[in-house]
Parts: C-alpha cells; sequence; structure tokens
C-alpha cells in the first residue's frame, strides 16, 4: 500500500499540462463540497471548513501554486454560497462574516504549509534522483575499475609468464651454442697453427676473420647469459656506500688503463640501499663505457657524481667528453643488443646499457642518458633513499 501510494504521488506530481492541473483544482473542489453536503445530510454540522481545507491541501500538493489559488476561491465561493447566512447568496451577512475570514485565513494557511512542504519533498526528490545517479555512476565506475584491474592482473601474469619463458629460451639458447661455438673456435686455431705455411695472406685473413667473430660470438654469448641470470638471481639489499664502490670500479678499471691520459672527476656518493653486487656492475658498465669512448681523446676526461634537489631519491650521473651520440636514438641505447656506432669503431655486444637498466628498474629507479655528437655523453641513474626503498621495490619484479 506505501509502494503504491509512494508511486502514485510521483506520477501526479509530474502531471504538467496546465488544463490537467486546473482541472485537478476544480474536481478537488467539487469532491469536497459533495462529501460536505453528505456529511451534512447526515448530521454532521461544522465540517464543510476541514473537508473544503483538505480539498484546497491536496489540489496545492499535487496541482501547484496556481491551481491552489483556484481552490481557494472556488471553496472560499462555495463556503459563502452553500454554509453561510444568507444560503445561496454570494452576500455575507456581519454575523457570519468573522467565520468566513476565518476559512479563507485557514484555507491561505493550509495552502502556504502544502507548497512549502511539497518544495521540500520536491527539493529532497530531486536530490535523491542525483545521488541515485551518482551512486549508480560510481558503482558502473568501480565495475570499470574492477574489470580493468582483472585484465591488468590478466596481463601482468601473460607478460610475466612471457617474461620467463624467453629468459629460459635465452639461457638454453646460449647453453645449447656453447658447443658447437668451441669447436669452431678451436679448429679454426688448428688450422691457423698447422696450416699457417701453406695459406696465403688473404687465407690467414680469412681464418683469423673466423676466429675474431668466434671470440665476439662468445662474448655475445657470455653476456646474454648474464643479462638473462639478472631475471632468476634474488636481490639482496642492504646499505650501500656508492662512493666506495665507485672507488673500486676506478681501481680496477685504472690498472688496464694506465698507458691513457685520464682525468677522473669523482665527487661525493651518498649511502643507497640495493643490491651491492649489482650496483657494482651498473658502475661498472657505465665507467667502462666512459673508458671506452673516450679512447678517441688525448685527454679523457670522465666526472661521476651525484645531483642534488630530490630528496626522495639520488641521482648518480657519469659523464665524459668522449665521442657522444644523437640524441634522437636516445631511446635505443638501453636496448638489447642496440649499439649506435660501429664495431669496427667501438668494441662491444650492446648488453651492457640493457643491463644496467634491468638493475637499475629492480632497485626501484629510473635511467636516462644525455649528449651529442662528439661532444660527449652523460648516463643518470636514480636510486631510492634507504628509508623509502623498501616500499618503492617491494612491487618492483
Amino acid at each position: 500500500m506505501r509502494r503504491s501510494l509512494a508511486y502514485w504521488n510521483r506520477e501526479f506530481q509530474r502531471i504538467e499540462s496546465p488544463i490537467l492541473r486546473y482541472g485537478f483544482a476544480v474536481v478537488a473542489v467539487a469532491i469536497a463540497l459533495g462529501v460536505a453536503f453528505a456529511l451534512q445530510h447526515y448530521q454532521f454540522r461544522e465540517v464543510e471548513l476541514p473537508v473544503l481545507a483538505v480539498a484546497i491541501a491536496f489540489t496545492t500538493w499535487y496541482a501547484g501554486a496556481g491551481p491552489s489559488v483556484v481552490a481557494v476561491l472556488l471553496s472560499s465561493a462555495c463556503f459563502d454560497y452553500f454554509f453561510t447566512e444568507p444560503l445561496y447568496s454570494f452576500n455575507i451577512s456581519t454575523r457570519d462574516l468573522p467565520y468566513f475570514l476565518i476559512f479563507v485565513v485557514w484555507a491561505g494557511i493550509v495552502a502556504s504549509f502544502s507548497a512549502v512542504r511539497r518544495r521540500v519533498e520536491d527539493s529532497l526528490r530531486q536530490t535523491g534522483d542525483r545521488l541515485q545517479v551518482e551512486v549508480e555512476e560510481r558503482a558502473r565506475r568501480e565495475d570499470e575499475i574492477k574489470s580493468l584491474n582483472r585484465e591488468l592482473a590478466k596481463r601482468a601474469a601473460e607478460l610475466e609468464a612471457s617474461n620467463k619463458e624467453l629468459e629460459s629460451f635465452a639461457y638454453s639458447v646460449s647453453h645449447d651454442l656453447r658447443a658447437p661455438l668451441r669447436h669452431l673456435a678451436g679448429y679454426s686455431e688448428l688450422l691457423q697453427k698447422q696450416a699457417a705455411s701453406s695459406l696465403d695472406h688473404k687465407g690467414r685473413r680469412y681464418v683469423q676473420t673466423i676466429l675474431a667473430s668466434a671470440k665476439r660470438m662468445g662474448n655475445l654469448i657470455d653476456d646474454l647469459l648474464a643479462f638473462s641470470r639478472l631475471g632468476r638471481t634474488e636481490t639482496r639489499r642492504t646499505a650501500v656506500d656508492l662512493q666506495q664502490v665507485v672507488k673500486e670500479v676506478v681501481a680496477e678499471i685504472g690498472r688496464d688503463t694506465k698507458d691513457r691520459d685520464i682525468a677522473w672527476k669523482i665527487g661525493a656518493l651518498p649511502v643507497c640501499y640495493g643490491d651491492r653486487s649489482m650496483l657494482k656492475l651498473v658502475v661498472v658498465n657505465l665507467v667502462s663505457n666512459a673508458v671506452k669512448f673516450t679512447r678517441i681523446r688525448t685527454r679523457s676526461e670522465i666526472e661521476i657524481g651525484c645531483l642534488d634537489g630530490n630528496n626522495d631519491e639520488v641521482e648518480v650521473f657519469v659523464r665524459d667528453n668522449g665521442a657522444g651520440f644523437d640524441m634522437q636514438y636516445a631511446n635505443k641505447l638501453f636496448g638489447v643488443f642496440q649499439r649506435l656506432h660501429l664495431a669496427e669503431q667501438f668494441e662491444g655486444t650492446g648488453i651492457g646499457l640493457a643491463t644496467v637498466q634491468r638493475i637499475i628498474h629492480r632497485h626501484g629507479g629510473k635511467v636516462r642518458a644525455e649528449g651529442a655528437v662528439d661532444e660527449g655523453a652523460a648516463f643518470y641513474f636514480s636510486l631510492p633513499n634507504a628509508h623509502d626503498a623498501t616500499e618503492r621495490t617491494g612491487s618492483t619484479p
């Protein structure tokens, strides 16, 4: 019953036609007049006032302000004509004038209260409708977010499985290539030793090319194996003194570059949080690249330092005055087997910077590079500070 009344209440209040609204006022007063006559016939006295007031209240509630005025006027006219002396006349006697005025005032009060309540209910209903729309919209967005999260989790699982398959494939291929490569290099060396006297200059050059290519392929396999092992190696995070790590790397590389004029500039470096062996590999790759690409300079200049300005992370750089690179190809630097220089100019396999990026990403950091052709290059890597490193690297694969 309550739901039915609420339904018809909403349906009546949706009436927009003026004819229906003002017709509702006339019908409501007519019905109230009939009820008043019926009650009067059954000896109920002075009931016309509340009955007509109820008609005015209903008209105000369901039809609005304009029809309520019509209802008040019609009710006043009917009250004067049928219920005040002299009957069946619009004249009002002095004795019945207060009674008539009370009816008019009461009708106005009822109409005003009904109008106020209607406005309040309309406002509440509109607010409820807006809230309902917002709730439905929020529920729809939450469903979309859940669907996207499920799809993202599915894609992440597929990507993780693909990465593991690729790592296993690279590891297996690298192992399978070692045996034939050893045979190739071994028999080439035997041929060089035993048949050197019978080979002409061109033949000896061919054998030397085979040996150099076998050696290069061996280096590629070694680097590929090291790169694939990074995905399976567990990181052991501790406090790492980068200053000490850089000193060790520079000392090791310095022993192999005694015949070169290299000006080292090492600034103050912080203590960070990570796997010491992996971070040392990062420094080795970056410093080795700087040494390699400054070989064309009479005096090589290599600077290692730390940028200031970010309290959440530390950013270390390795800068040199070497061959540099074109910035439009900077996105290729950290790809596997990606090289911007010919092998005849600078040796290498193109895996070192990919290894750097993978290690830094596992530590929750970023890598970037800046440079210009023949003007040197600078490589940057960021690491989280020790106080929030665990939080940032906890979800890093």
